[in-house]
């Protein structure tokens, strides 16, 4: 059989990894797929800008329309980034018929349910396995392999930056800013960080996660997210201390009264697998009724390990080809027509238990009065440490783990602790999770 056209808009790191992995492994990938596949047409800002691939037979232009109006392209692999012009190249890609492979969180997570309306009209298929997670390979784990199973939660470790910063504020005791300076140097954190830290990345990928995981329609602007910015090496210390390490996940749950969907810095026990995983590796874990809790590990971003997923990808489009649309597997895991609105929870209604760090007097009945108000509303306290002060005139820092509670009930104690007037500054809140088998 002749071999599948793909036309490739962009040709930055992905780009050029996916071209090299479809020259390198050029006979597996045939052998995997049943044909051949091959980059016919490929566009990019500046075409005099090296390449760290071999272009040869490759048509290029600037013209990313050019593209996806190409009749010999079968296959549109849309690597450019960002959300308009993507969402406008896509939806033409599909109009003209062709399949889509992207890894673009965003395009997906804000613009995903317009895109595959569009593609189940139109017979084709839009693959996203790159989009979450670089090259580990959990949306088809969630989509095909857990397809038994009823999903309850999923916690993940979705941004390589965040955790590389983290990851160095734990071993080597530094301040937030200073470990990001050196994440902009390596190239690990963009100029603007703010998408990275601030956890707007990690709720791309968390919207496209929940929607396969429980069936529900993609809803990015639902989901809960704060950033690390405010995490100190004395709130990591003390983790420490507790047995707790500090890590940025997304978390998705499903409850009785709907969807939990949140992005916070969070306490996990160290001894969790999990609580493990360092510098700029990804890691997803997944509780399923039947399975039990699995872990999925990896490399979270990169040249060739997102190219491992954009081929994977490419692969099963090409398999698909001669096959029913109507038989495919569906975009977000569950069949179109049952997708299930499911309400997403605000913040205040989520159930976590917390790390709270405050600045207070140290004198008799501080304590006295901050327990009193944790317990009238019902707050239990599971340990505590109090660290006296360098001298007689610096406040002491009392830190304390809670129990589970609602979130609205926190605010309520965290608004009265604040108002004392023997307390100093803001009270510290950090979430925190056992990811155990509940």
């Amino acid at each position: 059989m002749k071999p599948v056209k793909i036309g490739l808009l962009g040709l930055g790191t992905v780009g050029s990894g996916t071209v090299k992995v479809l020259r390198r492994n050029a006979e597996e990938i045939t052998r995997r797929a049943g044909r051949g596949i091959e980059v016919a047409h490929a566009a990019a800002r500046d075409l005099s800008r090296p390449r760290a691939c071999d272009l040869s037979g490759v048509r290029l232009t600037e013209d990313p329309h050019a593209v996806v109006n190409d009749p010999e392209v079968q296959v549109v692999v849309e690597l450019i980034g960002g959300d308009e012009l993507a969402r406008e190249l896509v939806m033409r890609a599909i109009a003209n018929g062709k399949h889509v492979v992207t890894a673009n969180k965003a395009l997906i997570a804000k613009h995903g349910n317009e895109i595959f309306a569009a593609a189940q009209r139109q017979g084709v298929t839009v693959a996203f396995e790159a989009a979450v997670a670089g090259g580990i390979p959990i949306i088809k784990a969630l989509r095909e392999g857990l397809a038994g199973n009823r999903i309850q939660w999923l916690a993940g470790i979705i941004n390589g930056t965040g955790n590389f910063i983290l990851t160095a504020m734990r071993d080597q005791g530094r301040e937030f800013a200073d470990v990001l300076a050196e994440a902009q140097r390596l190239g690990y954190a963009e100029a603007d960080p703010t998408f990275d830290v601030e956890g707007i990345d990690a709720a791309h990928k968390l919207t496209i996660l929940a929607s396969i995981a429980f069936g529900i329609p993609l809803c990015f602007d639902q989901v809960s997210t704060e950033g690390i910015a405010a995490i100190t090496p004395e709130d990591v210390e003390y983790a420490a201390a507790f047995g707790y390490r500090i890590k940025h996940l997304g978390i998705a749950r499903r409850t009785g009264q709907g969807v939990e969907l949140r992005v916070h810095p969070t306490l996990i026990p160290e001894r969790r697998l999990i609580a493990n995983v360092d510098g700029v590796m990804n890691a997803v874990l997944v509780k399923g009724d039947a399975v039990g809790p699995t872990l999925y590990y990896g490399a979270g971003a990169g040249s060739e390990a997102t190219a491992s997923a954009v081929v994977a990808d490419l692969v099963d489009v090409v398999r698909s080809l001669t096959s029913d649309p109507e038989n495919r597997v569906p975009h977000l895991a569950f069949q179109p027509d049952a997708l299930s609105d499911l309400p997403i929870l605000p913040m205040a209604e989520v159930e976590t238990a917390y790390y709270l760090r405050l600045s207070a007097e140290d004198k008799p009945g501080v304590l006295a009065d901050v327990a009193r108000i944790l317990g009238e509303l019902g707050i239990s306290i599971e340990a505590m440490l109090q660290k006296e002060p360098p001298s007689e005139q610096d406040p002491a820092t009392i830190i304390m783990i809670t129990q589970r509670v609602r979130e609205a009930l926190m605010d309520q104690a965290i608004a009265r602790i604040e108002a004392l007037s023997h307390t100093r500054g803001q009270v510290v809140r950090i979430r925190l999770e056992h990811l155990n088998k509940d």
